[in-house]
């Protein structure tokens, strides 16, 4: 399914595709939907685990898509309480947490809280947080890549934009340890309204 390549090891580029390269299953939604497009074969091939297999984490369902909106929803409700450490709860404890905003990459939970801290004082420089339109894309059972927007009101830093985030079970709860949050700029909010 993926070519090792021991460029990429190195952070080299790949260079340029090759004609047999080219396609679908070199982006991420073309991976996200070969991922799918793999398990629904799985299933439907009688090649899926059985609902009596014993445990719980053996397949992505329901209940995680809800738990996954639960921490998302604890996240929004914690900001707009004015409460950066509970918005934080939402993230791996993690050295490895990758936080891309604004043309900067982070790492590690204490520096993605910190940023916040600065940028975010008080409850008033917080102001209000909204999510919406999420969707979440089961990437195995124990992952999920999830997408929406996101909408910043009644501050001085007003703005909105959208994020991906992954998501993965950590310890037996959904935790996020990747985000990749994107402002839209004024014209393109004013051209959706």
């Amino acid at each position: 399914m993926f070519r090792v390549d021991k460029r990429a090891a190195k952070r080299e580029p790949l260079g340029p595709m090759r004609e047999h390269e080219s396609g679908p299953a070199r982006t991420l939604p073309g991976l996200l939907a070969s991922a799918r497009l793999l398990g629904y074969l799985l299933v439907l091939s009688g090649g899926g685990l059985s609902a009596g297999s014993g445990c719980a984490e053996d397949a992505f369902d329901r209940a995680d898509d809800t738990a996954i909106r639960g921490v998302i929803e604890a996240q929004q409700a914690a900001w707009n309480a004015g409460d950066v450490e509970g918005f934080m709860a939402g993230y791996a404890q993690r050295d490895d947490l990758v936080f891309t905003s604004g043309g900067k990459i982070r790492r590690g939970w204490k520096s993605t809280l910190d940023r916040y801290r600065q940028r975010y004082p008080d409850a008033d420089a917080m102001g209000r947080l909204d999510f919406s339109n999420v969707e979440i894309t089961p990437t195995g059972p124990q992952s999920a890549v999830v997408m929406g927007r996101w909408k910043l009101s009644e501050t001085e830093r007003a703005s909105g934009g959208v994020f991906t985030l992954v998501v993965v079970r950590d310890d037996g709860e959904w935790r996020i340890v990747h985000d990749h949050t994107s402002a839209a700029s004024p014209s393109i909010e004013r051209a959706e309204r």
